[in-house]
């Protein structure tokens, strides 16, 4: 994954531009707007988060207006819009979740790695944040993590601070 700040300009890979264009070919003439989402996927992907400049170079390949990629990547909550650690908790924050100690799971994150929800950690290898329903409530409280989103059920204190400490040694 490729490091970006706001203010470095993007300028896509022949391989992830090439990627883009067998996503447009999906669709039919004039209709190459249906390929964002896919695309700013693979921007994600490539990146670790869609930063501004990426969404402009976006609309510029698929030849449509800047607002209407923003549109797209601010309302889906799987777009980070900002950088993001290495690895990324996202603990379910519904009710079922919750009612069995989500709240308290996420707390103990805050403290654990030191940065509250959204930041990253000053090494740049984590950040966390609360996330609705990751539709396993039977397994409540539950969490995934990206880039890979491998999912953790039956969360206690002990067995955060146990993955926590395996994704240390994973880096």
């Amino acid at each position: 994954m490729l490091s970006v700040t706001e203010h470095k300009d993007i300028n896509f890979s022949s391989d992830l531009v090439k990627q883009f264009d067998d996503i447009v070919t999906r669709y039919p003439e004039g209709k190459q707007k249906a390929g964002l989402l896919p695309i700013l996927h693979l921007v994600q992907a490539e990146y670790g988060w869609v930063s501004p400049e990426a969404m402009d170079k976006v609309a510029a390949y698929l030849n449509i207006q800047p607002i209407e990629v923003y549109e797209v990547a601010t309302f889906y909550t799987m777009f980070f819009l900002r950088p993001q650690g290495k690895f990324v908790l996202e603990v379910c924050r519904t009710g079922p979740c919750c009612l069995v100690g989500a709240e308290k799971i996420m707390t103990h994150i805050e403290k654990s790695l030191g940065v509250k929800e959204g930041e990253v950690t000053s090494d740049g290898k984590f950040s966390w944040r609360g996330v609705e329903c990751l539709a396993a409530c039977g397994m409540a409280p539950v969490l995934q993590i990206g880039p890979e989103y491998t999912f953790y059920e039956k969360l206690t204190e002990q067995s955060v601070d146990q993955l926590i400490e395996d994704l240390k040694n994973k880096i």
